[in-house]
This record gives structure tokens, sequence and C-alpha cells, in this order.
């Protein structure tokens, strides 16, 4: 896993700009910073590099503040975003909705000065329904796992 961050300078990530052309999500509540889509419609990356400077509560005065754990159970749903692509074909105007997270396990949550390497891969896509897992670790160790449903409708003008 350490390779793909290694491998952030090789072209084939979306860098921020991209990423907010897929997402829907803005600061403050953007939560990857990039994304690699490694096989479209099967599975994903996403990068996030934690910083003191957020909003998220790691500014807390306390030595060992930590990045809640739902914002990166959130932030795996944000990377899901390069699955639905490949899904879709970059339909334009489908969007794709956080709907339910599941089997939401929290190992060692990321502190500022760490980057969180999230992987998403699909379960299953019927119907608009995506059913994802997905692991957010961080210098190799097990942050969070989950699994998550994502719905997948027309954007509303």
């Amino acid at each position: 896993m350490t390779t793909a961050i290694q491998d952030l300078d090789d072209g084939s990530w979306l860098d921020a700009t991209d990423v907010m052309g897929v997402l829907a999500h803005r600061y403050p509540f953007l939560f990857v910073d990039r994304i690699r889509v490694v096989q479209p419609g099967r599975s994903a990356l996403g990068l996030k590099r934690v910083t003191c400077g957020e909003w998220l509560g790691i500014t807390s005065a306390l030595p060992d503040a930590e990045m809640p754990g739902m914002l990166v159970v959130e932030a795996l749903a944000q990377t899901s975003a390069g699955v639905l692509l490949g899904l879709l074909d970059r339909s334009a105007g489908a969007i794709g909705y956080f709907a339910a997270a599941d089997r939401v396990r929290f190992r060692t949550l990321p502190r500022a000065g760490d980057t969180l390497l999230l992987s998403v891969e699909l379960i299953w896509f019927r119907r608009g329904v995506a059913r994802l897992t997905g692991t957010a670790t961080v210098a190799g160790n097990l942050a969070a796992t989950a699994q998550f449903t994502a719905v997948v409708r027309g954007r509303s003008a």
C-alpha cells in the first residue's frame, strides 16, 4: 500500500480540482485529496493528508487528538466515487448518495501529519444501488474498515 503513496505524482491520480468535478462536496466537507481508479467499476484508492489546520477537531489541545472516526468513513464513501465513475462510464448528471454504513470497525485513527490511504472495492451493483467495502490505513496500519451503500441517481438541477 505504501507504493501507492510513492506513486502519487505518476499522473494516474485525480487531483483536487478533478475530485471536485466528480464529487458534489466542497470545502469543508471534502475529505479526499486525490482519487485513483485502480480498476474501473471495481476498485479505487483515495488519499487524505490530515493536517492540524483542519476544522475537524484535530486542533484540540490534547497532544494525541485524532480525526473523528465517522469522518474517516465519510472519506471512504467519497472515495467510492472513483468506483462509481467506472460503473456509469462518466455519465453526465449522475450523482452518488451515501445511504448506509455497516460493520464499521475502528482500530487506530489518523492524527495531524498522517496520510490516510483509502481503498474501496465494489461488492455488487444493482438498479442504481451499490454495495461497497472500504479499508483505511495509516502508514500500513489498519485504521478503519466499513461496508457501505451508495445510491446513484440523476442530478437534479
